[in-house]
């Protein structure tokens, strides 16, 4: 098995090939694994497919953002002998979102990453460009194609750039874009704003548009906003964002399926992965291909480390109290002189309700982490 790291320097920060080269000898003290470099667009695809023509058994590491590791998935599809992860040195790793909330600091764990399990994910076709996380059409995509242009000017950093062309697109290139849009059995012709088809749920910097979608279930999610005014976009655009398009029915339709076709009389403009493509028609759908994503162990899609970590807790002190052997029902029998069966039935009225609240708490995950989430204001 060979392991091989590629690092991409526009992703991280001036010394961050030499903290990699350091972490990587100290997952790997015997030097058993290769670090390579890109100068350029394409160089992380075209290394990833050298090892991925070989034949032999390879783990890849794409070291930086969500761009990287787009190239390095797209030489590896459909390879069984390759298996890919992403270790985040830059400031997006929007799919490593999928995995809670500490995702990007477990995959930054290289030894932890080395022996992890691999597992088999979906990926997205758009007019034969492979995606892992979302594709999207509309005002995102031309705004996320802008950000290029403003981050080009003196001290102007990603997140003004971002906020830059953000206003200039929406106050004044105006929100939608006439289209054809087929999803599933919805038809559309007309102007739209958003079209969202999601493999995974976060893209944009923390935007969770598809919370229920997953690389492993076969199917991808999409969204539809069609013709919409600033108004209405400023009272949806939060819900969007944090998956609450359900509260927005007429304004937004959704659909799970296996492809929806765009098409315009002008030129869409189109990301996949943070990758810009552009033409007048854009079909996209559930590869055939798939791609080996390995990851640390005990790190699983959608496991919020917080939820499972407090909810644990909740559920030891229901063992407490939980006949025969719950620790706290001795505790009573010795300090106020009760017999046992006394205590246990005093104790089971209490018990019931603790059981719902253990249930509550399991399927309504906000119970939990809505203080966390408003207090690191993610």
């Amino acid at each position: 098995m060979t392991h091989v790291f590629i690092f991409s320097p526009a992703a991280g920060k001036k010394n961050s090939g030499t903290l990699l080269l350091k972490r990587a000898a100290a997952a790997f003290p015997d030097g058993d694994f290769e670090l390579y470099t890109t100068k350029a667009p394409g160089d992380a695809r075209a290394i990833a497919k050298s090892f991925a023509d070989s034949g032999e058994a390879a783990r890849l590491y794409a070291c930086g953002g969500d761009g990287i590791l787009n190239e390095v998935v797209n030489a590896a599809a459909g390879c069984a002998h390759i298996a890919v992860t992403n270790v985040p040195m830059g400031t997006g790793n929007d799919f490593l979102r999928m995995f809670g909330r500490e995702g990007k600091l477990r995959f930054s764990d290289i030894a932890a990453l080395r022996d992890g399990p691999e597992s088999a994910y979906d990926l997205i076709d758009c007019n034969g460009k492979l995606g892992l996380d979302i594709v999207c059409a509309g005002i995102d995509a031309r705004v996320a194609e802008e950000v290029h242009r403003y981050k080009r000017i003196p001290l102007v950093g990603k997140k003004l750039a971002y906020i830059i062309s953000l206003v200039v697109n929406v106050l004044f290139k105006g929100l939608t874009r006439p289209m054809e849009v087929e999803m599933g059995p919805l038809r559309h012709s007309g102007p739209a704003a958003i079209v969202c088809v999601g493999n995974a749920s976060y893209y944009g910097g923390g935007f969770c548009p598809l919370p229920e979608a997953r690389p492993d279930d076969g199917v991808l999610d999409m969204l539809l906003i069609g013709d919409i005014t600033l108004l209405q976009f400023a009272r949806c655009v939060m819900k969007y964002a944090k998956g609450r398009y359900k509260e927005c029915p007429e304004l937004v339709r959704d659909w799970h399926g296996d492809s929806v076709r765009v098409s315009s009389q002008d030129e869409i403009v189109a990301v996949v992965d943070g990758e810009v493509l552009r033409a007048r028609e854009f079909t996209i759908r559930l590869s055939d291909k798939r791609v080996n994503f390995f990851r640390p162990a005990g790190v699983e899609l959608g496991l919020d480390e917080l939820h499972l970590g407090v909810l644990f807790c909740i559920t030891l002190t229901v063992g407490f109290i939980t006949p025969p052997f719950g620790i706290n029902l001795f505790t009573a029998v010795s300090t106020t002189g009760e017999d046992y069966i006394s205590v246990v039935k005093g104790v089971i009225p209490f018990m019931v309700v603790m059981f719902l609240c253990v249930l509550i708490c399991a399927f309504i995950e906000p119970i939990i982490t809505f203080l966390p989430d408003m207090m690191l204001g993610t």
